[in-house]
């Protein structure tokens, strides 16, 4: 089963992709899909088409993104809305099953605590896929949320059995 994990930000998207096959994790690519100063429309259709992208080039199987969490900025957290719908509409486009965890959700099954830091995630993430450079937060939380969907595979799958 191949994964994608997408962190989203309207300015800055991780992205992270993992094959999964029973408990054996395979890192296959991560990165940041960047949208740079200009205006919210333009770096919506930026996130959209980077995403697209990236799917169409490693062919995921279903997708996992982190869930909006309540920001202390109401103008911030609608930008952050928009541009997850943006990134849910390139995965649903491409006909992918989307998933969503909550930020603690990833952690939990990650690091083993909710309320990580980001240093934990990011070691943790490279520990789990066997990776040695240093991953970008964005990407390295986008690997964590798509570890997190794999974790759930097994009991989702289950569930959709019933």
């Amino acid at each position: 089963m191949r994964i994608l994990g997408v962190d989203p930000g309207s300015r800055i998207t991780g992205f992270g992709i993992i094959d999964a096959q029973g408990n054996r994790l395979r890192h296959i690519a991560h990165g940041c899909i960047k949208t740079g100063k200009g205006e919210l429309p333009e770096r919506l259709h930026q996130l959209f088409t980077g995403l697209s992208e990236v799917i169409s080039e490693h062919q995921p199987d279903e997708s996992a993104m982190e869930d909006v969490f309540m920001a202390k900025n109401a103008a911030s957290a609608l930008k952050l809305g928009q541009a997850r719908g943006a990134l849910i509409a390139a995965c649903t486009h491409a006909g992918l099953p989307m998933q969503a965890y909550s930020p603690t959700a990833a952690k939990q099954a990650v690091v083993g605590f909710g309320r990580a830091e980001k240093q934990q995630m990011q070691h943790m993430v490279k520990l789990m896929l066997g990776l040695h450079d240093v991953i970008q937060e964005d990407a390295a939380d986008a690997l964590g949320v798509a570890i997190c969907h794999a974790h759930h595979l097994p009991a989702r799958h289950r569930q959709l059995a019933v």
